[in-house]
């Protein structure tokens, strides 16, 4: 099985996943962006986001359809993907693989995401570039908003105001039953 955690960059994604994680020790934690810096290594992204590769979509399924095959253990995925079509690719191919897929999408107001952003330490060593990257973060806030009603309809949305703890136990139950 594969949770994916979803949510616009302050949402709490990463810190779901490790409440999850800390519950759930035998649960994988696979964080598609990983493979996204590997390729910005190797190839171009012309847009600047590495989404809009089709081989980052290709690499993220094939990579969470083998972990589950291979491990035969869940696997924890917090990464925003609210481009409907990517997340259509992405998804398609882990359910056409047969591997059961649970996509939550944590909803925060827009003040707090900005705000949740602002606080954040991207690059402590590099001022100009943690700048940039909350400027980047910020950005995206609308197209993650107004993404909410594209999103698969079987999408299961969370309080992201709500506390870690509570959601990850609603997660579980959800996941497990």
């Amino acid at each position: 099985m594969i949770v994916w955690v979803n949510g616009a960059f302050g949402s709490g994604k990463t810190t779901l996943v490790e409440e999850l994680r800390g519950r759930w020790p035998e649960a994988l934690v696979f964080d598609p962006e990983v493979i996204g810096y590997v390729l910005r290594e190797i190839v171009e992204v012309p847009t600047g986001d590495f989404q809009d590769l089709r081989l980052w979509r290709r690499q993220v399924a094939e990579s969470l359809v083998g972990l589950v095959e291979e491990y035969r253990r869940p696997v924890l995925a917090p990464m925003t993907l609210v481009n409907a079509a990517y997340a259509g690719e992405v998804f398609g191919a882990i359910k056409a693989a047969g591997i059961p897929l649970h996509h939550f999408f944590l909803k925060v107001p827009e003040g707090v995401l900005a705000a949740r952003i602002d606080g954040r330490s991207f690059t402590p060593d590099d001022p100009e570039q943690d700048e940039r990257v909350r400027r980047w973060c910020r950005g995206r806030i609308a197209e993650c908003m107004s993404a909410v009603d594209t999103l698969p309809s079987d999408t299961v949305f969370l309080d992201g105001e709500s506390s870690p703890g509570e959601l990850a136990g609603f997660v579980l139950r959800r996941v497990t039953r």
